[in-house]
């Protein structure tokens, strides 16, 4: 094990990853969790409870019942945002979300419907701590999250307080840095920005977010294949911007018309997709499509 984020050690190796989702918060869940065949679990605080006490649970579960079978302390974890990326406004009057869920310990954080490159820099900003210079003033302005929370999220991390403060910045605009920042640029709004969001300094990685995206363009349901063209084309652009801004894309594919190991290839070879949506099958079938050599 070279870092405490497997994620960003998979990635760094040109390897996809792939994500589940969490179903319940609390220390047995996350104890059960901790062999997941997944390589991190996405929370979802977007639509449901913002529950930090669980979340602290699980994390202290996970942590409790590792490491994993590939030696790092815990899977990662990803959690989306309350918080949308509309305006800095939004972000500002709900810093507050971001830093009591970095210190549950969680390895990541995803904003959605990402539209405002500054309210991305905001963003960016309230996840660092003010002595991580790297950025400021090209593009970042002095981070915002302060002392008082680093014990409890460098225990969950398997490191000293010390070293937690070293490392909890965001990837890769730290090379060192074990945190994940996602942007979800999912609206036509949002769209028309890509370009500038993607490129803010301290983003790791983007999405789409096909349900909303179909919602903006006017359709109730269309989260899944085959797409009217403005969603296709909306895709295209987010996935052109992350090529730009050299972000991996994340991305799901449950095409009814494709097997799933077809539904894996298209996802790898023609989209170009770096983490990927979908369950056990799809991974393990990419996994080794991919000869990948880390243990689940």
């Amino acid at each position: 094990m070279s870092r405490v984020n497997r994620c960003i050690e998979l990635l760094e190796s040109g390897q996809p990853i792939y994500m589940d989702g969490v179903h319940e918060l609390s220390y047995d869940a996350g104890r059960e969790g901790a062999g997941t065949w997944a390589d991190y679990f996405t929370v979802e605080f977007e639509h449901f409870p913002l529950d930090v006490v669980g979340l602290t649970a699980f994390m202290r579960g996970l942590r409790d019942a590792g490491p994993t079978r590939s030696g790092h302390p815990t899977p990662t974890v990803i959690c989306t945002l309350p918080a949308h990326g509309v305006s800095p406004a939004e972000i500002l009057a709900n810093a507050w979300q971001i830093r009591h869920i970095l210190t549950a310990g969680v390895h990541g954080l995803l904003l959605c419907h990402a539209r405002d490159p500054a309210a991305v820099r905001a963003f960016v900003e309230a996840c660092r701590f003010p002595f991580q210079t790297t950025g400021v003033g090209s593009g970042l302005g002095e981070g915002t999250r302060g002392a008082g929370g680093q014990a409890a999220a460098a225990a969950i991390w398997g490191l000293d307080p010390e070293e937690y403060l070293r490392v909890a910045d965001p990837w890769p605009l730290n090379p060192h840095g074990e945190l994940m920042l996602g942007l979800k640029i999912e609206d036509r709004h949002a769209v028309q920005r890509a370009r500038e969001t993607t490129a803010v300094p301290g983003i790791g990685f983007a999405e789409w977010g096909p349900g909303d995206m179909g919602m903006s363009f006017g359709h109730a349901s269309r989260h899944d294949p085959p797409y009217p063209p403005e969603m296709d084309a909306a895709r295209t652009a987010v996935r052109a911007a992350c090529a730009a801004a050299g972000l991996p894309f994340l991305c799901s594919w449950a095409d009814p018309s494709m097997t799933m190991e077809e539904q894996v290839r298209h996802l790898i070879d023609e989209i170009g997709a770096l983490i990927i949506g979908g369950g056990e099958a799809h991974a393990a079938f990419g996994r080794s499509y991919t000869r990948r050599d880390m243990p689940v």
